[in-house]
């Protein structure tokens, strides 16, 4: 088991996988901006970063849905060996437009929420809080506009 560990510490490093990402662009809220939203100038780069590593017995599965044809896109809990442990799970969408949308999943399997995305690349990060304080970001991604 250590000798794994090992041979996976080794593969990230030498992939590159074990530096610190530029942070995504910050976004500041607007005084008049719903709840959970904010915006950033009119020229946000969305990039994606990689996850972080759960252990077998805190694993859980969240799926990020495509874009429907007014570019929302839903999350939904799938629930996983470490369900048991999930404390809070945090949807967020970064948008085009450089505003943000934040929602929270119920630990029920099957539960969803729907984040409110533009008709160009929007991002969503998911994070999973355990009882034992520790906190995953397990999703990641650049979510696109396809005309269906």
């Amino acid at each position: 088991m250590v000798t794994m560990m090992i041979l996976l510490c080794v593969a990230l490093a030498m992939a590159g996988c074990t530096g610190t990402p530029a942070s995504p662009a910050a976004t500041t809220p607007r005084p008049n901006s719903p709840a959970g939203t904010g915006a950033a100038p009119a020229s946000v780069v969305l990039t994606a970063v990689p996850t972080d590593i759960v252990p077998s017995y805190n694993q859980v599965t969240v799926d990020v849905g495509v874009k429907d044809y007014l570019g929302n896109s839903e999350v939904i809990y799938q629930g996983g060996m470490g369900q048991i442990h999930v404390k809070k799970i945090t949807a967020k969408m970064t948008r085009a437009d450089g505003q943000t949308q934040t929602e929270f999943l119920e630990n029920k399997k099957g539960s969803s929420v729907e984040l409110l995305g533009t008709k160009q690349v929007d991002r969503v990060e998911v994070w999973v809080s355990m009882d034992n304080g520790e906190t995953y970001k397990i999703n990641d991604v650049l979510l696109e506009y396809r005309i269906h």
